[in-house]
C-alpha cells in the first residue's frame, strides 16, 4: 500500500508514521509513503504557497498553482488513487471509507493549512472531502497521520495477527467487546468467568452479546436501520 501525502510539514507526518505498528511496516516495505511540499513547486520570488482571499475576510489561503505542480509531481511518479482533501467541511470518515482505501493500494491526501485551501483545487482534482470529527485543528497532517494508520492497519501483514483488525471496533458494525489481561496487583478479580472457562463458543457469544450491549448504550447510531437497532 502506498500512500502519497501533500503537505507543507512532511517531517511531522514522516515523524508521527514512524512508530508501532506502522512505522515497523514502512520499514518491512509494507506500506510506503511519499511527500511533497507544495512550496518546492512555488514559482515565485520568496516561494509562497498562501496568499490573501478574494473578497477580503481574515487569515490565508493555500494557493492553486503549487498544490497542481505537486499533484502532478505525484501523477509522474506513480500511482494517484483516490484525492482525499482532509478537511474540518468534509464527511465524516468511517471504518468503511478506510477499508475502501485500502482495497486501491495506492492513496493521496491533501493537507490543507491556514484558513484552506482554493476552492478551484478542491473542485477539479480532489475526488473526497473528510473529516476526523466536528472540530477545527491546525492543519491537515495530524488528521492525514489518522487516516494513513486507519487504512494502513487493513493491509495484509501490517498487524501481527490479521485477525486483530476484523475484530476492531466498527469492522461488525459495532464496538469492540471488554479485554481483559493478567495483573498481579487484581489477580483475577473481576474477570468475567466466561473468559476463564476456556469454553470458546461460551466466550465468542459473550464477546457478541458485549459488543452489542456496549454499542446499544454508547453508539445507538450506529445500530440505526439495522435489525438489532
Amino acid at each position: 500500500m502506498h500512500f502519497n501525502v501533500i503537505t507543507l510539514f512532511p517531517q511531522m507526518v514522516q515523524q508521527a508514521l514512524s512508530y508501532g505498528v506502522i512505522g515497523k511496516a514502512i520499514e518491512a516495505g509494507l506500506l510506503t509513503l511519499s511527500c511533497y511540499n507544495p512550496r518546492d513547486y512555488a514559482e515565485n520570488k520568496h516561494n509562497r504557497v498562501d496568499d490573501k482571499p478574494f473578497g477580503g475576510g481574515s487569515g490565508m489561503v493555500m494557493m492553486y498553482d503549487p498544490l497542481l505542480r505537486a499533484l502532478d509531481s505525484v501523477k509522474q511518479s506513480g500511482e494517484v488513487g483516490p484525492v482525499v482533501f482532509m478537511s474540518p467541511q468534509g464527511q465524516p470518515m468511517k471504518q468503511a471509507d478506510c477499508n475502501r482505501w485500502a482495497s486501491k493500494g495506492t492513496l493521496t491526501l491533501l493537507c490543507g493549512r491556514y484558513e484552506g485551501v482554493d476552492q478551484r483545487f478542491i473542485e477539479r482534482h480532489v475526488d473526497e472531502e473528510m473529516s476526523i470529527g466536528d472540530y477545527v485543528i491546525s492543519g491537515g497532517e495530524m488528521a492525514a497521520c489518522v487516516a494513513i494508520d486507519a487504512v494502513g492497519r487493513q493491509v495484509e501483514g501490517v498487524l501481527g495477527s490479521d485477525e486483530s483488525a476484523t475484530t476492531d471496533s466498527f469492522m461488525g458494525g459495532v464496538l469492540g467487546y471488554p479485554q481483559y489481561t493478567r495483573s498481579e496487583i487484581l489477580g483475577q478479580t473481576g474477570v468475567p468467568d466466561v473468559l476463564l472457562s476456556g469454553h470458546h463458543k461460551a466466550i465468542q457469544q459473550w464477546r457478541e452479546e458485549q459488543s452489542l450491549s456496549l454499542t446499544k448504550r454508547r453508539r445507538p447510531d450506529l445500530l440505526e436501520g439495522t435489525s438489532e437497532g
